[in-house]
């Protein structure tokens, strides 16, 4: 099953490299897109949860690493207004 990373920067201009375990990702993110950190947040949950479940029917368990990269998602997202601020979606790495 094809990972992807993909690369993000936030409204406060600091970056994050995330981790997917699937190119869903792909489906629900934009590179070069700006997202409110809301939209992004929901965004990620929708595209890490199917990756997780693409495992889960490849494997027979769902991907810890997905869920725990959303956990890290939502924790940096707290961090900021979540209508107002804006996420960048910088790369995609395979």
């Amino acid at each position: 099953m094809p990972e992807m990373h993909f690369s993000v920067r936030w409204p406060d201009n600091s970056t994050s490299d995330c981790y997917s375990p699937s190119l869903v990702v792909k489906e629900y993110l934009e590179v070069g897109k700006s997202y409110s950190v809301a939209e992004f947040v929901e965004r990620s949950r929708t595209a890490l949860n199917i990756g997780s479940e693409r495992v889960r029917e490849k494997f027979g368990y769902a991907c810890s690493s997905a869920m725990d990269q959303l956990g890290r998602i939502e924790q940096e997202a707290s961090r900021f207004d979540q209508q107002n601020a804006q996420v960048v979606v910088e790369a995609f790495k395979p």
